[in-house]
């Protein structure tokens, strides 16, 4: 393929790739040809090339992916958590909490207000960070020196922690598969997503070692009811990875502890106290609601320093308002009793669901978080096909997944909000959609 690109120096051939992207003469995925094949063409030295691939890479036009060459960036949306708009469809892949389990919040918005803030004053309400820091240190290391910022979400806190510590084209440690708003963050700020497996007890000890081989200069985690497959770090596979992450103690860790409250698991962190770059990110949307756009994120000093000047250009600080009323909220016996309650009735619902389906011929279990993670005996797209004619949208693994290990054969299902009917309805149709896509069901065993 004769793909026309002209120049002598890096800027140059990078202007002339750009234009040949822009006027749609090379499209999202298509390979560039390599550095020295391109400098032996153009007749210029395999630096100037690998000057305008950097050029183009820094803009995010361009990706490189090592052995799988310099390919046209793809920017088409990554898929997002939520309801699916428009379908008639019974949607269980939103990954939504229950709406009727979000505590009530008229009594707090009554009492919460107080003397209006104005410039310059601490950007952290004084009562929250008091309440806060006894928060944050549950399960760090007691040694660590830590500091809080306060941002509008849990992605707010990882973009930004992120973009501080990162250039494009850098490598992170994503867990596989993966929240999608983490892909969406590291696809969108231009890095380059490491793939680190994840089983039953969270990250694989040899897949973050791989991924630090490969020079990541970040890591991204999540310590309990991981996104999608509902695993928890255990005690053994936390110190596992703390004792490979300390011949690292300047890559950024960011732990994303998002169900924390509601969790069934005790927290173990891969932050130990020798550890230089880190921060532990805890939102409240999962248990005050999604609407509560607000994270309280702790890190060592010069982290939380960098972070607050990233905060500078845009929100500079979340509104006092919203951390007066989360603060009166998690103070509150009754709110906190009610959070109790929630995370209680989701691993209670999802269990009795996994009940269900195993009794169905589809054996599955139950981890930690608002989401099942279903095995399949054959590839998820085609089920969750078949749940479409029998009136059910799924989410199958696909969406989730960073490695290029063939179709995914999950589906995450969010199931803890369906009645009793309705849930046997789904186990059900579950199984029927597998057969229907050529899988064999599980015989029970009759004692």
């Amino acid at each position: 393929m004769d793909l026309d690109i002209s120049g002598r120096s890096a800027s140059e051939i990078a202007d002339s790739l750009r234009a040949r992207i822009e006027r749609g003469d090379l499209h999202p995925g298509d390979i560039l040809p390599p550095v020295r094949s391109l400098a032996d063409e153009l007749g210029v030295n395999r630096n100037t090339v690998v000057a305008a691939y950097r050029q183009l890479t820094q803009a995010g036009v361009i990706v490189t992916r090592g052995r799988g060459g310099t390919r046209v960036a793809d920017l088409s949306p990554v898929a997002q958590e939520g309801f699916a708009a428009g379908s008639v469809l019974r949607d269980v892949g939103t990954g939504n909490p229950d709406p009727e389990l979000i505590p009530d919040l008229s009594g707090a918005l009554a009492a919460m207000a107080g003397r209006p803030v104005l410039y310059g004053e601490p950007v952290i309400d004084p009562g929250l960070e008091r309440w806060a820091l006894d928060w944050m240190r549950d399960g760090l290391a007691p040694a660590a020196d830590l500091r809080l910022t306060i941002t509008s979400g849990a992605a707010d806190a990882v973009e930004r922690l992120l973009a501080q510590a990162l250039t494009r084209d850098d490598a992170v440690a994503l867990e596989d598969p993966c929240f999608l708003t983490s892909i969406h963050t590291v696809r969108i700020g231009g890095y380059r997503p490491v793939a680190v497996p994840v089983d039953d007890e969270g990250m694989t000890v040899a897949g973050l070692r791989a991924a630090l081989e490969q020079g990541v200069r970040a890591v991204v985690h999540t310590p309990r009811a991981q996104n999608p497959t509902g695993a928890s770090l255990s005690a053994r596979r936390a110190e596992e990875l703390r004792t490979v992450l300390r011949d690292h103690p300047y890559v950024l860790v960011i732990e994303d502890d998002h169900f924390s409250l509601l969790s069934r698991q005790p927290f173990h962190s891969l932050i130990s106290a020798g550890h230089r770059r880190w921060a532990l990110v805890r939102s409240v949307s999962k248990f005050l609601g999604p609407d509560m756009c607000l994270a309280v994120t702790a890190s060592d000093p010069e982290t939380a320093e960098r972070l607050a000047m990233r905060l500078t250009p845009g929100t500079t600080w979340v509104s006092h308002l919203l951390q007066r009323l989360t603060l009166a909220l998690v103070t509150d016996a009754a709110t906190m009793s009610a959070i109790e309650r929630a995370g209680a009735h989701y691993a209670a619902r999802n269990a009795a669901f996994v009940d269900r389906l195993t009794a169905e011929g589809v054996p599955a279990d139950a981890g930690d978080g608002l989401n099942l993670w279903i095995p399949l005996p054959v590839p998820a797209r085609a089920v969750s096909e078949q749940l479409m004619r029998r009136g059910w949208l799924a989410r199958a693994g696909d969406d989730f997944v960073l490695g290029e290990s063939g179709p995914s054969r999950r589906l995450r299902l969010t199931v803890h909000d369906l009645d009793d009917a309705d849930a046997e309805r789904l186990a059900s149709d579950v199984a029927a959609a597998v057969r229907a896509a050529g899988g064999r069901l599980v015989t029970r065993e009759v004692a």
